[in-house]
C-alpha cells in the first residue's frame, strides 16, 4: 500500500501558509493549495484531504510532492504546459547561414534551416532578424577597373559639388530600346481590397531611344526621342542642346564611354564648338551620372505600368512626362565627396582581393 510522504512544517512555514489561506488577496487556487499542505501537516492522507476539500485525490498528492521539492514557491505557480521550448544554437545558425548553403540550392530559407536544426521557421526568422541576415536578398555590384577611376571621379564629383561659374553642367545619356508594350488583355483598375491588375504577357509594337540631358543646377531636362542611337542621333541631340541653352554659358557634359560619344564626326563637331566640354564617367561606373536617377523615375512612374499600342504613343507619353517634370523640376543633390567614394571603392577592392575572385577583369 502506497503511503503519502509526511510533511512537517516549521512554525514560520505554518504561519505563512495560514496567512495565504485567510488573505482576501490570495487567489482561490493558491489558498486551496495552502490548505492541502496544512491538512497534510496535520497527518491526514490524500484521500481524507480530498474528501474534506471536495477535490480529486490526485490534487493533494501532486501539491504535497511539489511542496516537498520546492516549498511555498513551488505551489505559487503552475508548471509550464506543453513541450519544453527547443533551444537553438545561435552561433551554429549564423555560421550555417553565412558560410554554407543547402544541398543543390543557392541559399537558405527559414523552413529549410528550421528543418535542419529542429526548430520552427519563426525561430530562425527571429534570429536572422536579430543578426541582420537576409539570405533571400542579393545585391548586384560592379567595381570599376578603370585605371583613371580616381581622376574621373574627382572631375565629375567636383562638377556636382562645386560647379564652375558662368557654366551649365549637363548629365547626358541614352535610354535605349524603350519598348512600346501593349497588354494582351485589358486590366482591372485599383479598388478597395484589390490591386490594379495587368497581364503578365504583352505585345511589342517597336522601340525608341530617349536622349536626355539633366541640368544639375535646376533639374530641367532636355530630351529627344529617336529610332536609333548612333553617332548621327547623338550629334543631332548635341545640336538641340546647343539651341536650347544660353549661348553665353559654357557647357560641361557628363556622359559614359559609349563609342558613339567619341566618334570622329562628333569629335570634329565638338572642336568647332569650344563651349562644349566632355567629361566621361569611369568604365562600369554609370552610377556617377545623375541622369540615371531621372531614367529610374521615368521607368517607375510612367513606363512600367504603361500600355502603348504604337511607338508614337510611347514617344508622346515620354514627352508629356518630361514636360510635366520641367514645370516644377527638383534637382538631385549630390552629397558624397570623391574622397568618401574612393575609400569605399578601396575597401571593396580589398575585400574582393581577399576572396581571390578569379572572375574579376
Amino acid at each position: 500500500m502506497r503511503v503519502a510522504p509526511k510533511i512537517e512544517l516549521t512554525d514560520e512555514e505554518r504561519a505563512a501558509l495560514t496567512k495565504l489561506c485567510r488573505s482576501g488577496l490570495t487567489s482561490v487556487r493558491l489558498a486551496q493549495r495552502a490548505r492541502i499542505i496544512l491538512l497534510a501537516d496535520q497527518g491526514l492522507n490524500n484521500k481524507d484531504i480530498a474528501a474534506q476539500l471536495g477535490i480529486g485525490r490526485m490534487q493533494p498528492a501532486r501539491w504535497r510532492e511539489r511542496y516537498l521539492q520546492g516549498g511555498i514557491k513551488a505551489i505559487e505557480r503552475d508548471l509550464p504546459r506543453g513541450a519544453p521550448p527547443v533551444k537553438v544554437d545561435v552561433a551554429q545558425l549564423v555560421q550555417l547561414t553565412t558560410q554554407s548553403s543547402p544541398e543543390a540550392i543557392t541559399h537558405w530559407s527559414t523552413r529549410k534551416m528550421g528543418t535542419l536544426l529542429g526548430v520552427s521557421a519563426s525561430t530562425v526568422m527571429r534570429h536572422w532578424h536579430a543578426h541582420g541576415l537576409k539570405p533571400h536578398l542579393v545585391h548586384s555590384f560592379k567595381v570599376s577597373r578603370d585605371p583613371q577611376f580616381a581622376q574621373k571621379l574627382e572631375d565629375i564629383v567636383g562638377l556636382y559639388m562645386s560647379p564652375p561659374e558662368h557654366a551649365l553642367v549637363l548629365c547626358c545619356d541614352e535610354k535605349s530600346q524603350v519598348q512600346a508594350l501593349d497588354r494582351t488583355q485589358p486590366g482591372l483598375p485599383l479598388k478597395k481590397g484589390r490591386a490594379q491588375t495587368m497581364t503578365h504577357d504583352y505585345k511589342r509594337h517597336g522601340t525608341t531611344t530617349l536622349f536626355a540631358a539633366l541640368n544639375v543646377l535646376d533639374g530641367q531636362v532636355i530630351s529627344q526621342c529617336q529610332q536609333r542611337h548612333t553617332h548621327v542621333q547623338w550629334l543631332k541631340f548635341l545640336k538641340q542642346i546647343d539651341r536650347e541653352t544660353p549661348k553665353d554659358k559654357t557647357l560641361h557634359l557628363i556622359a559614359d564611354n559609349y563609342a558613339t560619344h567619341k566618334h570622329p564626326v562628333v569629335q570634329d563637331w565638338l572642336a568647332k564648338h569650344p563651349r562644349f566640354h566632355m567629361h566621361f564617367t569611369p568604365t562600369s561606373a554609370s552610377w556617377l551620372n545623375m541622369v540615371e536617377r531621372f531614367f529610374r523615375d521615368l521607368t517607375t512612374e510612367r513606363l512600367r505600368r504603361g500600355v502603348f499600342t504604337s511607338v508614337p504613343q510611347l514617344v508622346a507619353a515620354i514627352d508629356e512626362y518630361v514636360a510635366h517634370h520641367n514645370t516644377n523640376p527638383k534637382p538631385f543633390i549630390w552629397t558624397k565627396s570623391a574622397r568618401d567614394i574612393l575609400q569605399k571603392v578601396i575597401r571593396a577592392n580589398s575585400r574582393l582581393s581577399s576572396k581571390q575572385n578569379g572572375t574579376l577583369h
